[in-house]
Protein backbone atom coordinates (compact mmCIF):
# COMPACT_ATOMS: atom_id res chain seq x y z
CA UNK A 1 0.00 0.00 0.00
CA UNK A 2 1.49 3.26 -0.94
CA UNK A 3 1.06 6.72 0.68
CA UNK A 4 -1.26 8.07 -1.22
CA UNK A 5 -3.67 4.84 -0.38
CA UNK A 6 -3.18 5.46 3.23
CA UNK A 7 -3.85 9.34 3.13
CA UNK A 8 -6.84 8.77 1.64
CA UNK A 9 -9.67 9.67 4.15
CA UNK A 10 -7.58 13.21 4.50
CA UNK A 11 -6.36 13.73 1.09
CA UNK A 12 -8.54 17.14 0.97
CA UNK A 13 -7.47 18.02 4.30
CA UNK A 14 -3.62 17.48 3.41
CA UNK A 15 -4.22 19.27 -0.13
CA UNK A 16 -5.46 22.43 1.87
CA UNK A 17 -2.92 22.25 4.88
CA UNK A 18 -0.06 22.62 1.40
CA UNK A 19 -1.98 25.82 0.37
CA UNK A 20 -1.83 26.87 4.02
CA UNK A 21 1.97 25.94 3.88
CA UNK A 22 3.13 28.17 1.27
CA UNK A 23 0.77 31.15 2.04
CA UNK A 24 2.50 31.16 5.28
CA UNK A 25 6.15 30.62 4.00
CA UNK A 26 5.41 33.19 1.06
CA UNK A 27 3.84 35.72 3.00
CA UNK A 28 6.69 38.50 3.85
CA UNK A 29 7.00 41.29 2.13
CA UNK A 30 10.78 40.53 1.40
CA UNK A 31 11.02 39.09 -1.47
CA UNK A 32 14.24 37.04 -0.39
CA UNK A 33 12.76 35.75 2.68
CA UNK A 34 9.68 34.38 0.30
CA UNK A 35 12.08 32.88 -2.07
CA UNK A 36 13.69 30.96 0.53
CA UNK A 37 10.53 29.77 1.81
CA UNK A 38 9.74 28.73 -1.69
CA UNK A 39 12.75 26.70 -1.72
CA UNK A 40 11.75 24.83 1.20
CA UNK A 41 8.70 23.75 0.17
CA UNK A 42 10.45 22.14 -3.26
CA UNK A 43 12.04 19.53 -1.52
CA UNK A 44 8.24 18.24 -0.38
CA UNK A 45 7.95 15.36 2.00
CA UNK A 46 5.90 12.89 3.55
CA UNK A 47 3.97 15.17 5.28
CA UNK A 48 3.81 12.59 8.19
CA UNK A 49 3.32 14.82 11.08
CA UNK A 50 0.45 16.74 9.52
CA UNK A 51 -1.09 13.38 8.45
CA UNK A 52 -1.14 12.26 12.20
CA UNK A 53 -2.94 14.83 13.54
CA UNK A 54 -5.59 15.12 10.46
CA UNK A 55 -5.91 10.69 11.33
CA UNK A 56 -5.45 10.74 14.97
CA UNK A 57 -8.21 13.70 14.91
CA UNK A 58 -10.85 11.64 13.14
CA UNK A 59 -10.02 8.46 14.77
CA UNK A 60 -10.34 9.57 18.35
CA UNK A 61 -13.98 10.84 17.06
CA UNK A 62 -14.76 7.07 16.69
CA UNK A 63 -16.71 7.18 13.63
CA UNK A 64 -13.52 8.57 11.63
CA UNK A 65 -15.76 11.90 10.69
CA UNK A 66 -13.95 15.34 12.05
CA UNK A 67 -15.80 17.16 14.96
CA UNK A 68 -13.79 20.09 15.54
CA UNK A 69 -13.62 23.69 14.34
CA UNK A 70 -12.14 22.33 10.97
CA UNK A 71 -9.87 25.84 10.02
CA UNK A 72 -8.16 24.97 13.56
CA UNK A 73 -7.36 21.26 12.45
CA UNK A 74 -5.73 22.57 9.55
CA UNK A 75 -3.04 25.09 11.12
CA UNK A 76 -2.57 22.94 13.71
CA UNK A 77 -1.29 19.83 11.43
CA UNK A 78 0.51 23.49 8.83
CA UNK A 79 2.02 24.53 12.30
CA UNK A 80 3.78 20.50 13.14
CA UNK A 81 4.97 20.47 9.95
CA UNK A 82 6.54 23.81 10.26
CA UNK A 83 8.30 23.06 13.25
CA UNK A 84 9.66 19.80 11.28
CA UNK A 85 10.68 21.96 8.95
CA UNK A 86 12.80 24.11 11.14
CA UNK A 87 13.94 21.44 12.66
CA UNK A 88 15.10 19.69 9.48
CA UNK A 89 17.25 23.27 8.31
CA UNK A 90 19.03 23.40 11.46
CA UNK A 91 19.95 19.54 11.41
CA UNK A 92 21.47 20.33 7.82
CA UNK A 93 23.45 22.83 9.44
CA UNK A 94 24.74 20.45 12.59
CA UNK A 95 25.18 17.71 10.16
CA UNK A 96 26.69 20.05 7.36
CA UNK A 97 24.60 17.97 4.47
CA UNK A 98 24.25 19.31 1.13
CA UNK A 99 20.90 17.15 -0.24
CA UNK A 100 17.72 16.33 0.96
CA UNK A 101 14.53 14.94 -0.67
CA UNK A 102 16.96 15.16 -3.53
CA UNK A 103 17.22 19.01 -3.75
CA UNK A 104 20.10 20.93 -2.31
CA UNK A 105 19.86 22.11 1.52
CA UNK A 106 19.10 25.39 2.65
CA UNK A 107 22.57 25.47 4.16
CA UNK A 108 24.05 24.27 0.60
CA UNK A 109 22.25 27.07 -1.07
CA UNK A 110 22.17 30.12 1.30
CA UNK A 111 25.28 29.23 4.07
CA UNK A 112 25.07 28.42 7.93
CA UNK A 113 23.81 32.24 9.19
CA UNK A 114 21.34 31.90 6.66
CA UNK A 115 20.41 28.49 7.64
CA UNK A 116 19.88 29.41 11.42
CA UNK A 117 18.17 32.41 11.44
CA UNK A 118 15.57 31.03 8.70
CA UNK A 119 15.05 27.65 10.58
CA UNK A 120 14.44 30.15 13.52
CA UNK A 121 11.75 32.30 11.09
CA UNK A 122 10.32 28.58 10.37
CA UNK A 123 9.51 27.81 13.79
CA UNK A 124 7.85 31.24 14.76
CA UNK A 125 5.80 31.03 12.23
CA UNK A 126 4.39 27.64 13.48
CA UNK A 127 3.82 29.17 17.06
CA UNK A 128 1.91 32.20 15.22
CA UNK A 129 -0.43 29.89 13.75
CA UNK A 130 -0.76 27.87 17.05
CA UNK A 131 -1.19 30.88 19.20
CA UNK A 132 -3.46 32.51 17.18
CA UNK A 133 -6.00 30.16 17.94
CA UNK A 134 -6.08 30.69 21.81
CA UNK A 135 -5.57 27.18 22.89
CA UNK A 136 -3.65 26.74 25.74
CA UNK A 137 -3.84 22.79 26.08
CA UNK A 138 -2.19 22.53 22.26
CA UNK A 139 0.53 25.09 23.12
CA UNK A 140 1.29 23.42 26.04
CA UNK A 141 1.61 20.31 24.36
CA UNK A 142 3.77 21.03 21.31
CA UNK A 143 5.97 23.66 23.36
CA UNK A 144 6.94 20.45 25.30
CA UNK A 145 7.71 18.36 22.31
CA UNK A 146 9.98 21.07 20.80
CA UNK A 147 11.72 21.26 24.33
CA UNK A 148 12.42 17.54 24.20
CA UNK A 149 13.40 18.27 20.49
CA UNK A 150 16.21 20.85 21.47
CA UNK A 151 17.60 18.93 24.09
CA UNK A 152 17.67 15.36 22.54
CA UNK A 153 19.72 17.08 19.74
CA UNK A 154 22.12 18.98 22.36
CA UNK A 155 22.59 15.00 23.70
CA UNK A 156 22.65 13.78 19.96
CA UNK A 157 26.07 16.31 18.91
CA UNK A 158 27.45 15.85 22.40
CA UNK A 159 27.85 12.16 21.98
CA UNK A 160 29.10 12.20 18.56
CA UNK A 161 32.23 9.46 18.42
CA UNK A 162 30.71 7.56 21.32
CA UNK A 163 30.95 4.10 20.79
CA UNK A 164 30.26 3.33 24.68
CA UNK A 165 26.81 4.79 24.67
CA UNK A 166 24.07 2.71 25.48
CA UNK A 167 21.06 1.41 23.88
CA UNK A 168 19.16 3.10 26.45
CA UNK A 169 20.87 6.45 25.93
CA UNK A 170 20.24 5.84 22.38
CA UNK A 171 16.67 5.58 22.49
CA UNK A 172 16.16 8.73 25.23
CA UNK A 173 18.25 10.29 22.03
CA UNK A 174 15.54 9.06 19.65
CA UNK A 175 12.58 9.68 22.33
CA UNK A 176 13.99 13.25 22.27
CA UNK A 177 15.23 14.44 19.67
CA UNK A 178 11.96 12.38 16.59
CA UNK A 179 9.09 10.69 18.88
CA UNK A 180 8.88 13.56 20.71
CA UNK A 181 7.22 15.50 17.48
CA UNK A 182 5.04 12.72 16.43
CA UNK A 183 3.65 12.14 20.22
CA UNK A 184 2.52 15.85 20.19
CA UNK A 185 0.90 15.44 16.77
CA UNK A 186 -1.06 12.80 17.67
CA UNK A 187 -1.84 14.21 21.00
CA UNK A 188 -2.91 17.63 19.32
CA UNK A 189 -5.24 15.73 17.00
CA UNK A 190 -7.01 14.28 20.45
CA UNK A 191 -7.06 17.63 21.79
CA UNK A 192 -8.37 19.34 18.56
CA UNK A 193 -11.07 16.55 19.30
CA UNK A 194 -11.86 17.47 22.57
CA UNK A 195 -11.49 14.13 24.01
CA UNK A 196 -10.56 13.09 27.35
CA UNK A 197 -7.27 12.47 28.85
CA UNK A 198 -7.27 8.53 28.34
CA UNK A 199 -7.20 8.83 24.70
CA UNK A 200 -4.81 12.01 24.77
CA UNK A 201 -2.77 9.75 26.48
CA UNK A 202 -3.43 6.62 24.00
CA UNK A 203 -3.07 8.52 21.03
CA UNK A 204 0.33 10.46 22.76
CA UNK A 205 2.11 6.84 23.55
CA UNK A 206 0.86 6.08 19.61
CA UNK A 207 2.53 8.44 18.50
CA UNK A 208 6.12 8.12 21.15
CA UNK A 209 6.80 4.48 20.13
CA UNK A 210 6.09 4.84 16.32
CA UNK A 211 8.37 8.23 16.62
CA UNK A 212 11.15 5.67 18.42
CA UNK A 213 10.59 2.47 15.56
CA UNK A 214 10.78 5.35 13.08
CA UNK A 215 14.10 6.88 14.16
CA UNK A 216 15.61 3.18 14.03
CA UNK A 217 14.53 2.47 10.72
CA UNK A 218 15.90 5.76 9.35
CA UNK A 219 19.15 5.25 11.15
CA UNK A 220 19.89 1.97 9.48
CA UNK A 221 18.54 3.39 5.98
CA UNK A 222 21.34 6.24 6.22
CA UNK A 223 23.77 3.26 6.79
CA UNK A 224 22.85 0.71 3.86
CA UNK A 225 20.36 2.72 1.74
CA UNK A 226 20.72 4.23 -1.58
CA UNK A 227 21.00 7.52 -2.84
CA UNK A 228 17.77 7.20 -5.22
CA UNK A 229 15.56 6.04 -2.06
CA UNK A 230 16.87 8.05 0.33
CA UNK A 231 16.83 11.41 -1.55
CA UNK A 232 20.48 12.74 -0.13
CA UNK A 233 23.81 10.49 -0.24
CA UNK A 234 23.72 7.62 2.35
CA UNK A 235 26.65 7.66 5.30
CA UNK A 236 25.36 11.39 6.49
CA UNK A 237 25.49 9.97 10.15
CA UNK A 238 28.66 8.35 9.67
CA UNK A 239 30.48 11.38 7.93
CA UNK A 240 28.98 13.67 10.59
CA UNK A 241 30.36 11.14 13.81
CA UNK A 242 26.91 10.65 15.15
CA UNK A 243 26.16 7.28 16.81
CA UNK A 244 23.16 5.14 16.23
CA UNK A 245 21.93 1.93 16.98
CA UNK A 246 23.17 0.02 14.41
CA UNK A 247 26.79 1.27 15.07
CA UNK A 248 26.61 0.87 18.49
CA UNK A 249 25.01 -2.92 17.60
CA UNK A 250 27.85 -3.41 15.18
CA UNK A 251 30.69 -2.16 17.29
CA UNK A 252 29.77 -4.50 20.33
CA UNK A 253 29.92 -7.18 17.96
CA UNK A 254 32.81 -6.94 16.85
CA UNK A 255 36.84 -7.35 18.01
CA UNK A 256 38.94 -3.99 18.73
CA UNK A 257 40.56 -4.05 15.88
CA UNK A 258 37.30 -3.79 14.20
CA UNK A 259 36.19 -1.36 16.28
CA UNK A 260 38.41 1.22 16.33
CA UNK A 261 38.20 0.78 12.54
CA UNK A 262 34.84 1.85 13.03
CA UNK A 263 35.51 4.52 15.40
CA UNK A 264 38.07 5.89 12.86
CA UNK A 265 35.49 6.40 10.50
CA UNK A 266 33.15 8.52 12.44
CA UNK A 267 32.99 12.18 11.45
CA UNK A 268 35.58 11.04 8.69
CA UNK A 269 33.60 13.80 6.17
CA UNK A 270 33.44 12.01 3.08
CA UNK A 271 34.42 8.38 3.77
CA UNK A 272 32.99 6.49 0.70
CA UNK A 273 35.07 3.29 1.00
CA UNK A 274 34.67 3.45 4.98
CA UNK A 275 30.83 3.81 4.34
CA UNK A 276 31.34 0.60 2.25
CA UNK A 277 33.32 -0.95 4.28
CA UNK A 278 30.52 -0.49 6.85
CA UNK A 279 27.79 -1.79 4.90
CA UNK A 280 29.66 -4.94 4.43
CA UNK A 281 30.08 -5.44 8.25
CA UNK A 282 26.25 -4.82 8.60
CA UNK A 283 25.51 -7.12 6.10
CA UNK A 284 28.11 -10.07 7.29
CA UNK A 285 26.57 -9.60 11.42
CA UNK A 286 23.19 -10.28 12.82
CA UNK A 287 23.37 -6.70 13.55
CA UNK A 288 20.34 -5.52 11.36
CA UNK A 289 18.20 -8.47 12.01
CA UNK A 290 18.43 -7.69 15.98
CA UNK A 291 17.37 -4.15 15.26
CA UNK A 292 14.39 -5.05 12.88
CA UNK A 293 13.18 -7.08 15.92
CA UNK A 294 13.70 -3.98 18.15
CA UNK A 295 11.71 -1.90 15.29
CA UNK A 296 8.65 -4.66 15.43
CA UNK A 297 8.79 -4.27 19.13
CA UNK A 298 8.32 -0.55 19.24
CA UNK A 299 6.16 -0.56 16.18
CA UNK A 300 3.66 -3.65 18.12
CA UNK A 301 3.63 -1.39 21.44
CA UNK A 302 2.62 1.50 19.12
CA UNK A 303 -0.34 -0.62 17.81
CA UNK A 304 -1.74 -1.74 21.16
CA UNK A 305 -2.27 2.22 22.14
CA UNK A 306 -4.78 2.05 18.58
CA UNK A 307 -6.47 -0.99 20.03
CA UNK A 308 -8.12 1.29 22.57
CA UNK A 309 -9.59 3.44 19.50
CA UNK A 310 -12.92 2.50 18.37
CA UNK A 311 -12.30 1.04 14.52
CA UNK A 312 -12.96 3.71 11.91
CA UNK A 313 -11.14 4.06 8.56
CA UNK A 314 -8.77 6.62 9.90
CA UNK A 315 -8.03 4.26 13.12
CA UNK A 316 -6.85 1.93 10.52
CA UNK A 317 -4.99 4.22 8.17
CA UNK A 318 -2.27 5.17 11.87
CA UNK A 319 -1.64 1.32 11.63
CA UNK A 320 -0.86 1.25 7.74
CA UNK A 321 1.16 4.33 8.24
CA UNK A 322 2.75 2.77 11.00
CA UNK A 323 3.46 -0.41 9.01
CA UNK A 324 4.63 1.47 5.65
CA UNK A 325 6.90 3.69 7.88
CA UNK A 326 8.28 0.77 10.10
CA UNK A 327 8.44 -2.28 7.69
CA UNK A 328 11.85 -3.02 6.13
CA UNK A 329 13.70 -5.81 4.88
CA UNK A 330 16.93 -4.99 6.60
Amino acid sequence: MDLDEIYHPIADELETMEDLLRSTLGASENGSISAMGGALLESGGKRLRPALVFLCEKAACGSGQSMCDHQELIEIAAAMELIHIASLIHDDVLDAASVRHNKPTINARYGEDVSIALGDYVYSKGFQLIGRRGRADVFACVSDAIHAMCEGELIHVGQRRNLELSESSYILIAEKKTASLFAACCQAGAIIANQGESVQTALKEFGLNFGIAFQIVDDCKDMIGETAELGKQPGQDMFAGDVTLPLLALSGSVGQTEREEIRNMLGSSDDRDGLERLKTMLRDSDVLSKTQRLVESYAGRAREKLDTLTGSVCKDSLSQLLDYSTQNDF
